[in-house]
């Protein structure tokens, strides 16, 4: 879903996104991945975009090489996904806001059983 809220100074396109469950099969994660793509390109450089939802991606407790993209402030190792969410970033000059400043370790923590946590 997208939304367009235009304000004096700026456009800003919100789009709401939930990429598919780890385990399904790979032409539904492929599916997810050229929408999102195409939404992004079709939003003018001008215009600020703000994408939220869940990349089921674990982008790890440290940057290492994606700096410009992850402020280090994750949970973890990276996932399967490993670093497809922070190359999407990084083409498109987004920045994960949720990586950028330190939170308690409950508040990263979304899932957690006697076996794993993510």
């Amino acid at each position: 879903m997208t939304i367009k809220l235009v304000l004096r100074v700026f456009t800003w396109n919100i789009i709401s996104a939930y990429a598919p469950q780890a385990g399904l099969d790979e032409e539904v994660n492929r599916c997810f991945c050229e929408d999102l793509d195409e939404m992004v390109r079709g939003i003018p450089h001008t215009e600020k975009c703000f994408i939220g939802g869940d990349f089921k991606g674990h982008i790890r407790a440290t940057s290492e090489g994606y700096d410009d993209v992850d402020g280090g402030f994750g949970f973890g190792d990276r996932n399967r996904g490993r670093t497809s969410l922070l190359d999407f970033a990084r083409v498109f000059d987004l920045v994960i806001a949720n990586s950028s400043f330190p939170k308690k370790r409950d508040h990263l923590v979304t899932f957690q059983s006697s076996v794993a946590e993510t």
